[in-house]
């Protein structure tokens, strides 16, 4: 299996705060407006609660407060992207994120994502600084956050959300982005 990478890759720009998180179109599952989240007992002010969806209670982050970067203006629409996890653990398959305003589609290659950090220490959960045509991004460290949200919650508050998912039954097929 010698297959090339692909040139050319659909990503999206998902607005957090004054920036922009550049992920691959296919880790997105979907986009939905802000519900109440359920507090998580214990958590870090970056751990903002659970929300449901589609049977799930899933953890929703804010990225901003993750970094320590501004969070934005308040007065924009707040959503949430919820994500699919990178790890494969069956506990945990969905991380959702805050965002404001919808992530914009868009295709790149490797020179059209410029690396702009100065080699000093990135912040937790971010894995590199890029500028993308005119917008500075941040490349999330999916598989960190993931690895944080599973030492933070416990394997009761995991089961539930697995059991939960047994009890309604997702639509065979899905508006997801893949």
């Amino acid at each position: 299996m010698n297959d090339p990478l692909p040139r050319e890759i659909r990503c999206v720009l998902v607005p957090v705060g004054n920036l922009r998180l550049l992920l691959p179109n296919a880790t997105i599952a979907e986009v939905i407006t802000q519900s109440t989240p359920e507090p998580v007992a214990g958590a870090p002010e970056w751990l903002v609660g659970r929300i449901a969806w589609r049977g799930w209670r899933v953890p929703l982050v804010s990225f901003t407060r993750l970094t320590g970067t501004e969070e934005g203006d308040a007065e924009l629409s707040v959503r949430v992207a919820v994500l699919k996890a990178l790890g494969g653990n069956p506990k945990l398959p969905f991380i959702a994120v805050l965002t404001q305003g919808f992530p914009r589609l868009t295709t790149l290659n490797a020179e059209l994502i410029i690396p702009t950090h100065d080699g000093s220490a990135l912040p937790p959960g971010v894995r590199a600084h890029v500028l993308v045509r005119d917008d500075v991004a941040m490349i999330p460290d999916l598989e960190w956050i993931e690895a944080e949200l599973l030492d933070l919650l416990d394997d009761t508050e995991l089961t539930a959300s697995v059991e939960s998912d047994a009890s309604s039954e997702l639509p065979e097929s899905s508006d997801a982005a893949d």
